[in-house]
């Protein structure tokens, strides 16, 4: 059996992995780029078919009213 690890490769591609987890996007970028694709939305109908438990209402992003 083979499989694949996904991860980094060397201390640098670590060390800016985890420098990602402090970026934070503005509201003006999120809604353009909920503009391109709205919450919810699929950009291949194969991805319908598979139930994502990690994505329901409660994990989508919420606008301010």
């Amino acid at each position: 059996m083979s499989s694949v690890i996904i991860g980094p490769r060397t201390l640098p591609q670590l060390e800016d992995s985890l420098a990602a987890a402090n970026v934070r996007l503005t509201s003006d970028l999120l809604d353009r780029i909920d503009a391109i694709v709205p919450p919810g939305e699929s950009l291949d109908r194969r991805d319908a078919a598979v139930a994502n438990p990690g994505l329901d209402d409660l994990t989508r992003r919420r606008r301010p009213r």
